[in-house]
């Protein structure tokens, strides 16, 4: 078999390649997704047992940096696919259903979707106001869901709601659906600036007679604290970092190309350029140290639900999309008009537009109003190494 490198850089090229159609028509990244199965690399990180590969999160960050390359939409959708799973290993292996589900992922390398958000609760994943209906064996759900990215093409979308219609809004379940059980009625579009291939569009989902065995055993307080806050933060940076990474290589190439045509003389840009090496490498280096302390941390739930943790997740999400902005932006400076131009080898308009949700991908001000609230209670460390 292929190192999994080799893997990602074929799937990676099959990206790029429908990168700027993907963008400009606004549809779905189909032949990437289908390179990603084709490569195998939507069950990596089921365990071996049920016929995956065991991948850690720190590998499939690697490949979200390559997909974010080649085309940014592709990434995010291999990146929110992740996310599910990483849920499903954590929290799934104690359920015989679930466990059945994660070897039908690995086998059939199927796709999966989230539905978190909801009308009428402003984008607060940790609320529900639909809920679960059960009666005996099975129950129904019917949910107004904002926003369900590429939702019309998963095969497996995991959606929260409260335990029951007594329950609190904060009482959560998370519920796996499979495509054939569940009914969308589209609500919303997804005409955006960026991202446009994401197909985030908002849906009316109804499901009935589903098993309630498909209901994840353990509460979605303790999903999103102990899996899905971590593998949010870390795959979405590793995108952003993607992105900046073919930003800095345009810029690079063009500093080169006005280098050669004048030999001898180190271009004004190069400067510039140096400045943005210097701020990508701090990037990479954000990342890789929050991706080392979630390793370390693996399986720990005392560390990962700690006060500390969650303000270095956040801290992590809020500084690395701001500065995979600046990076894009500064980028473009260094380019020129070449890079505002969409027809040069050194466009950099689809990055930039696409790069620029990343801090409204949970808004950066929701975020740091969070940390500040964690922060009224936090311990203070002085320590230079220290968690």
């Amino acid at each position: 078999m292929s190192t999994l490198a080799a893997r990602a850089e074929r799937a990676a090229a099959v990206a790029a390649r429908h990168a700027d159609a993907v963008d400009r028509e606004g549809r779905f990244p189909a032949e990437a997704v289908a390179a990603l199965k084709a490569e195998r690399l939507l069950g990596l990180q089921i365990p071996g047992q049920f016929g995956g590969e065991g991948a850690g999160l720190t590998q499939i960050a690697e490949l979200c940096s390559t997909l974010g390359q080649a085309c940014s939409a592709a990434a995010m959708v291999f990146a929110m696919h992740h996310i599910k799973v990483s849920s499903l290993v954590t929290h799934g292996l104690d359920s015989a259903w679930h466990c059945r589900l994660m070897e039908r992922i690995a086998r059939e390398q199927l796709l999966v979707a989230s539905s978190t958000t909801e009308a009428g609760i402003g984008g607060d994943l940790r609320n529900s106001l639909c809920a679960v209906e059960a009666t005996g064996e099975v129950f129904a759900l019917g949910k107004d869901a904002s926003v369900i990215s590429y939702g019309a093409q998963a095969d497996l979308i995991l959606a929260t709601a409260r335990r029951n219609p007594d329950a609190a809004t904060s009482d959560q379940v998370l519920v796996a659906l499979f495509a054939d059980q569940i009914a969308l009625t589209r609500t919303g579009g997804w005409d955006t600036l960026g991202m446009r291939g994401t197909c985030s569009e908002g849906f009316r989902l109804e499901a009935r007679e589903i098993p309630v065995e498909q209901i994840l055993p353990k509460p979605f307080a303790e999903i999103a604290a102990q899996s899905m806050l971590a593998s949010s933060h870390l795959l979405w940076s590793s995108v952003w970092y993607g992105i900046a990474t073919y930003a800095l290589d345009r810029a690079r190439a063009s500093v080169q190309a006005e280098a050669r045509r004048r030999p001898g003389q180190v271009p004004p840009t190069a400067l510039r350029l140096a400045e943005v090496a210097n701020a990508h490498q701090a990037m990479r280096g954000t990342i890789v140290t929050a991706l080392r302390r979630f390793e370390d941390a693996h399986g720990d739930v005392d560390t990962i639900g700690s006060v500390g943790f969650c303000v270095m997740l956040n801290n992590l999400k809020v500084t690395v999309s701001d500065m995979a902005v600046d990076i894009v932006r500064c980028a473009l400076a260094i380019v020129g008009l070449a890079g505002y131009r969409n027809d040069t080898p050194f466009s950099l308009g689809r990055p930039l537009r696409d790069v620029l949700s990343a801090p409204l991908m949970i808004g950066n001000d929701r975020i740091l109003a969070n940390t500040a609230k964690l922060l009224l209670v936090q311990k203070g460390s002085g320590q230079l190494m220290s968690a």
